[in-house]
């Protein structure tokens, strides 16, 4: 098959063709028909995460069609349209039967702890547990959103954050989990404030129901948040991951709000205002992917208009073009997928 490798961390990509992967017994080996370019895949490339072995394929956020079935599945077949999250949960542990698959201590990640779905084909494990169907008429360049950005925003917002009608929420970072997480917590009824530095990112955040924007390249957040929520935000995520942005997004809370930590922080010390905590009574929370369990009540609200991830998607690519992508993430408004390999 045709995939995007590296061979040291941050060094160069190259399509190479390598071995078809192997199907797990309880797994598939799924045809990609579309993955997102996501900054979770720029980290690994970077060597952020201690689970990525070289060489390497890097991603995770995917959709597409399954190829081959393991001899101990049983809720799927070949030709099924799926998704998957990228945490695959083992299903067996107490976690995963508390319903709780995305923190599962013996989860696989496809771009991670195996090779990725920048590729013609992509191994996933625990398929009965972790695939979940789609819409007959649902692109697979929407899809791949589900795997990961949307998935996570929505619940980051929902489940995790707890959004409620008419609550300020503040998004720190309009990329495309920045701009999911916009889109779900105003269709929840919340009025938000979208932060970031790039124009035609705010533009995206305008168009997906932000009441409020706030270019960082030229004001101060957190007088801007204060001032737009009317002493601060019952919620603020940050959505980019960086030491600026989570303490922007703790300032930004009235008392007793809710930070949820979406973005990936690199390695090395993330100063927080811990005096503000204790005083506010601040909630400090993370949020990480979302169960396949928990897809039934996004899907519903994707399949009924109420969310549309497919406006997310503002470049559709190559695999040629892949590793361009992958070095300009967070550089183009929106999210990128791969669709042809």
């Amino acid at each position: 098959m045709r995939a995007l490798v590296f061979s040291s961390f941050g060094g160069p990509l190259t399509v190479e063709s390598v071995p078809d992967p192997a199907c797990p017994p309880a797994g598939v080996v799924l045809r990609v028909g579309a993955t997102g370019v996501c900054r979770s895949d720029w980290h690994g490339w970077q060597g952020h995460d201690p689970d990525v072995r070289l060489p390497h394929v890097p991603g995770h956020e995917l959709a597409g069609t399954v190829e081959a079935v393991g001899p101990l599945v049983r809720r799927w077949s070949v030709g099924d349209r799926v998704t998957v999250p990228f945490v695959c949960a083992c299903g067996s542990c107490a976690v995963c039967r508390s319903g709780n698959g995305q923190v599962c201590p013996h989860q696989t990640q496809p771009g991670f702890t195996h090779w990725g779905s920048f590729a013609t084909y992509v191994a996933l494990d625990a398929a009965d547990v972790n695939l979940v169907g789609l819409p007959s008429d649902m692109a697979f360049s929407t899809a791949a959103s589900l795997g990961c950005r949307f998935a996570t925003a929505y619940r980051a917002v929902v489940q995790v954050g707890a959004v409620r009608p008419g609550e300020w929420v503040v998004v720190h970072g309009c990329g495309g989990v920045g701009l999911s997480v916009v889109q779900v917590a105003a269709a929840h009824g919340a009025r938000v404030v979208a932060v970031d530095v790039s124009v035609e990112a705010l533009s995206l955040a305008s168009s997906f129901g932000a009441d409020v924007v706030v270019d960082a390249s030229a004001e101060d957040v957190v007088p801007a948040a204060l001032s737009a929520t009317g002493g601060g935000a019952a919620l603020s995520l940050d959505c980019l991951g960086s030491a600026a942005t989570c303490k922007d997004s703790v300032l930004s809370l009235a008392p007793r709000g809710r930070h949820v930590q979406v973005g990936l922080l690199p390695g090395g010390p993330t100063p927080l205002p811990m005096d503000r905590v204790i005083g506010r009574e601040l909630s400090l929370l993370g949020s990480h992917g979302m169960a396949a369990s928990s897809y039934p009540e996004m899907l519903s609200m994707v399949t009924s208009g109420q969310l549309r991830p497919d406006l997310l998607v503002t470049r559709e690519i190559g695999l040629g073009d892949a590793a361009g992508a992958l070095r300009d993430v967070g550089r183009v408004p929106g999210v990128t997928v791969v669709t042809s390999f």
